[in-house]
């Protein structure tokens, strides 16, 4: 048997600043080496070191020797649901430059979240997917289901190929709401939103930003997106 969780393992873990930093780097689901985590936290070398360290040992972030360096990655989608849990209850930070404006409009509109899509854009795709019949409505936290074929041709879903997520098979539920922290409405996780991701990516809809989870709407995304209403 066991007792209540010990929220401040993990709190303690996420409060410090540069760690914290780190986190958030690493939730577009890609790996990244040490060095390149010291600079988004703003510490030398040794230090980012020893976060990490505390990171990987508390069950957060995962470590992989690649050759020379050593790359770090979220432990999972459930540490990327909680970082991004207190992203919806944190206090936002001040925009004081250009850059920082860009990019946090960027964010609003689209951004990995983790291994699937975020912001703006992601609530597009969801509202269209439920209007098509293919998906439930989305509830946050919760497992949703294909209700509908996937492949019915002029579809959104047969575009991006939804009808794949139905054929394959895995620990994770095909569908899940992600309640957004820009939009404060779920967007979809599980399989099918790791899947809608590359396929967005394929058609060449968004684009990756280097440094950064933000993703570029390209013309043809713009386009794509209109019709969707």
């Amino acid at each position: 048997m066991q007792g209540d969780a010990d929220l401040a393992t993990p709190a303690r873990l996420m409060g410090e600043p540069a760690r914290a930093a780190m986190l958030v780097a690493l939730l577009d689901g890609r790996s990244l080496p040490a060095s390149e985590l010291a600079a988004i936290a703003g510490v030398r070398p040794p230090t980012a070191s020893a976060h990490l360290a505390q990171l990987v040992e508390g069950g957060l972030v995962t470590d992989r020797r690649l050759g020379r360096h050593r790359y770090f990655a979220l432990a999972g989608p459930d540490v990327a649901d909680a970082v991004e849990a207190l992203q919806r209850i944190a206090p936002r930070q001040a925009v004081t430059s250009y850059r920082q404006s860009a990019t946090a409009e960027r964010l609003a509109e689209a951004r990995s979240c983790y291994d699937h899509l975020a912001g703006r854009v992601a609530l597009q795709l969801a509202d269209a997917l439920v209007a098509e019949g293919v998906i439930e409505r989305l509830e946050p936290g919760s497992a949703g289901r294909l209700i509908a074929d996937a492949a019915v041709p002029g579809t959104l879903a047969a575009r991006l190929r939804a009808a794949e997520v139905a054929a394959s098979a895995g620990r994770r539920p095909a569908v899940r709401g992600c309640l957004d922290w820009t939009e404060r409405r779920p967007h979809i996780a599980g399989r099918l939103g790791a899947h809608l991701l590359d396929a967005v990516l394929a058609e060449g809809w968004l684009a990756r930003v280097p440094g950064n989870r933000s993703l570029r709407v390209t013309d043809a995304g713009r386009a794509a997106f209109a019709e969707l209403g």
